[in-house]
């Protein structure tokens, strides 16, 4: 009779822990994260005295503190008195009317020249090019003119026309070059399950290209709510300004209404933010598109 004997079992791998398993990172790494942080804290650090200046009190102005000892909060709700809100809405209706109008224009013609090949494209987008070269501020004169003819002078209407004239040509160049990296046979096999030419580019082209799109949104829209020196010459009246007009009158000839100054930047600010944190995701896709083959 034999007898058989179990074997042994065999011990379990001691699974090591993640922080043991974890290499210490490199110099090299260490240094680029430092360099990074370090550049973002000195980009960061104008856009935070503004703060401080907003909310420091009137008799603190010439302290050598660089934090005031009492923070004035009234200072943002003190300046809506000054007229800021119609300002504010002046500035919303110019960037958002400059941008959808950038965008009824760009989308159809930079899909046109991307699927088109007709005579003279080429020069066509080389003058499109061009366009870029020149700055209101050099065609300032002939500009207002042109609108005094039109009696579109101190008119929320010429401001729009002339920040989507001068922003159309970067959303043309930026949508040409996205509508032509997409296939032409995504835009056929559309067609061949019953969708017209342009009802293959708003169901299929568009969203393909949404990036780009909100590439150039984000840009024309940032372009129109900057824009000081058009709108400085085109607008009289206080109530037809727009915000970056309007916080230049608190810079007076023998005095500066600091608190109000600086609290109107902020003001001017946050929509800008509150739009790139929305479509930040968007926009970097847009701008690294073609980067990766």
């Amino acid at each position: 009779m034999t007898t058989q004997t179990a074997p042994a079992p065999v011990p379990a791998p001691v699974r090591q822990s993640k922080t043991s398993q974890r290499k210490p990172p490199r110099l090299r790494t260490v240094v680029i994260a430092g360099s990074a942080y370090l550049i973002g804290i000195i980009f960061l650090l104008p856009y935070l005295e503004m703060i401080i200046t907003a909310l420091r009190p009137h008799d603190e102005l010439k302290d050598a503190d660089y934090l005031p000892h009492h923070f004035a909060f009234s200072n943002f709700t003190n300046i809506w008195s000054t007229g800021l809100g119609t300002n504010l809405r002046i500035s919303v209706e110019i960037s958002v009317g400059a941008t959808l109008l950038v965008l009824l224009v760009a989308i159809p013609a930079a899909y046109y020249t991307a699927r088109r090949n007709f005579r003279g494209k080429g020069l066509f987008l080389l003058l499109v090019l061009i366009t870029q070269m020149f700055q209101p501020t050099a065609m300032i004169v002939g500009i207002y003119r042109q609108f005094l003819q039109f009696n579109l002078i101190d008119s929320v209407w010429s401001l729009i026309l002339v920040n989507a004239g001068f922003n159309m040509a970067f959303a043309v160049w930026i949508l040409n070059a996205y509508f032509g990296a997409i296939p032409k046979e995504i835009e056929e096999a559309a067609i061949v399950d019953g969708c017209s030419r342009i009802g293959a580019m708003f169901r299929v082209i568009i969203p393909l290209a949404m990036p780009g799109i909100v590439t150039a949104l984000i840009f024309t829209f940032i372009a129109a709510w900057n824009e000081f020196i058009v709108a400085l010459t085109l607008t009289t009246s206080v109530n037809k300004q727009p915000l970056t007009v309007k916080t230049s009158d608190y810079i007076g000839q023998y005095a500066t209404d600091w608190q109000h100054l600086f609290a109107g930047s902020v003001i001017a600010t946050i929509p800008v933010i509150i739009l790139f944190a929305l479509i930040e995701g968007k926009v970097v896709s847009g701008l690294t598109a073609g980067s990766v083959k």
